[in-house]
């Protein structure tokens, strides 16, 4: 192989494993928000308060 052939194979697989770090990370920030969100929806119930939910409601409102 010649020199730019491998510093090319090197270049990409940085960009890959970059790639993959970034992804993680986004990742693991989704969590956290996720974990907060729960965390914070709990405390609602337990102190009486209504949840504040940013999604859809349920699909069915009554008991029929």
């Amino acid at each position: 192989m010649n020199d730019k052939t491998e510093t090319g194979q090197q270049s990409r697989k940085q960009a890959i494993e970059a790639q993959a770090k970034l992804r993680r990370e986004r990742a693991a920030e989704k969590l956290r928000e996720n974990l907060s969100r729960r965390k914070q929806q709990v405390r609602a119930r337990r102190s009486g308060q209504a949840d504040e939910t940013n999604g859809l409601p349920a699909a069915k409102m009554d008991e029929s």
